[in-house]
């Protein structure tokens, strides 16, 4: 099931950034490095009420955009209300109503998305009036905060979950699997996605960039529903000129991977791993999808019989955080292995969607305590209350313990690794959370 997605507008300072920060528990350069996304779009996880969602966090809207720099501001702000499933428009209570607002409050209601009003800097009673001149804008009850000092966040917290649809556990039997096909451009992305639909969909060319926007293309695989979302070439940041089409492909691919099932991370046997399938890989993990890594052109390499297993350790050493990806070597203009793809994507797939009862998984950890106990931090040992699963895709594992500073980051792995190896979730991304018990809504998880 795909995360639900928050956007977070505003014209410039009135405290997005802060609130971002706030909900996700972590200080984020304003600076993003994630090719294609501009340093005024930033994207985070955050939980509440055991909802997951992801945030996304946009640069100023200002009424003037003669400069090319609020011009990309601004169209940064207009795709991510386009993808968002809720928005938080953020004000500022000590400024108070200004035209700006208005501006602003205009275009998002041309969005027909939920939106929730948010008034900022509210830490004083003798701001609290301001909030009431909001009521123009038409969008609400105004919920006033303090991004800085964490206040009224609770409130607000509860009015954007709201929205959220109903969380459905058992949903993954019913749809069809989604595939997104990512990588560079011109590593064979569209002749792969070609190969495996047996038909000629999308446009084969060997200039990069000819697939512009994500395409989905609904099939059938040995009775199972598919549907194949082939993207644009990603390519680093600094290669894409402003202003331009491709600019905006790239946030579109970004996005087509975020709503995805599975991710086929396409790259070139010739070229080898870069720095920016590297960068995919990270984005790909760090949404906790199910992957598989496809190494094309396989057939225009030179080798032997250990020329495989030595390409394998390399890709295993640059790719350490990514540890469970399953690689398979094929060739998409000779459809060398290429057969093989589909049954990898739905074990992948059904990995990262299992879930375990609380029984079994208290099981389980018992067992791993009683074969190596944990670790103790000045006289204080680490107790594990009880652990539960929250979600799937990927699986998410809470453990309630006593004091969640004396769980040493290798103790952690060696749980995950032991749940990996219990559940068969070895080609998939799991996440263990550790909570003080009694600490079930801490936003910061």
């Amino acid at each position: 099931m795909k995360k639900p997605l928050v956007a977070l507008v505003g014209r410039a300072n009135v405290g997005k950034s802060t609130f971002f920060n706030r909900i996700i528990g972590k200080r984020i350069s304003i600076v993003d490095d994630m090719p294609g996304v501009t340093r005024d779009r930033i994207y985070g996880d955050a939980t509440w009420l055991n909802y997951s969602f992801s945030v996304v966090d946009t640069g100023g809207i200002e009424p003037v955009v003669d400069s090319v720099i609020s011009k990309q501001m601004r169209r940064q702000a207009e795709l991510a209300i386009e993808t968002a499933d809720v928005i938080v428009f953020m004000v500022d209570g000590r400024d108070g109503l200004v035209a700006a607002d208005e501006e602003v409050a205009g275009m998002l209601r041309k969005s027909k998305k939920p939106i929730v009003l948010a008034v900022n800097k509210v830490d004083h009673p003798k701001y609290e009036d301001s909030i009431y001149d909001f009521y123009a804008l038409g969008l609400g009850t105004p919920i006033t905060v303090s991004a800085q000092q964490g206040l009224g966040l609770g409130d607000l917290l509860d009015e954007i979950v709201s929205h959220f649809a109903p969380m459905e556990i058992d949903e993954n039997e019913d749809k069809p699997i989604m595939i997104s096909v990512a990588g560079k451009p011109n590593v064979g992305k569209s002749s792969l996605v070609n190969a495996l639909l047996g038909n000629e969909r999308t446009i084969v060319s060997n200039i990069p960039g000819t697939t512009r926007d994500a395409i989905d293309t609904p099939f059938t695989y040995e009775g199972k529903e598919y549907i194949m979302v082939d993207t644009a070439g990603i390519r680093r940041k600094r290669a894409i000129e402003d202003e331009t089409v491709e600019r905006y492909s790239v946030i579109r691919s970004l996005d087509a991977i975020r709503r995805v099932d599975v991710v086929l991370i396409v790259i070139d046997a010739e070229q080898g791993l870069s720095e920016q399938d590297v960068r995919i890989a990270g984005y790909v993990h760090e949404e906790g999808k199910a992957a598989v890594l496809v190494v094309n052109k396989w057939d225009l390499i030179e080798k032997d019989t250990h020329t495989m297993n030595e390409f394998k350790k390399k890709l295993a050493v640059d790719l350490a955080f990514m540890n469970y990806i399953p690689m398979l070597f094929v060739s998409a203009k000779t459809g060398q292995r290429v057969n093989k793809i589909m049954d990898l994507v739905l074990e992948v797939y059904e990995q990262n969607s299992r879930r375990v009862s609380t029984g079994t998984l208290n099981d389980v950890i018992s067992e791993a305590v009683t074969v190596t106990e944990p670790p103790s931090d000045k006289g204080r040992r680490l107790k594990i209350y009880y652990g539960t699963q929250v979600a799937s895709n990927p699986p998410t594992f809470v453990l309630f313990v006593n004091e969640p500073e004396t769980m040493h980051f290798s103790y952690k792995r060696y749980l995950e690794n032991y749940l990996r190896k219990s559940f068969m979730l070895d080609k998939t991304p799991i996440r263990l959370i550790v909570r003080q018990r009694g600490k079930d809504n801490d936003i910061r998880s």
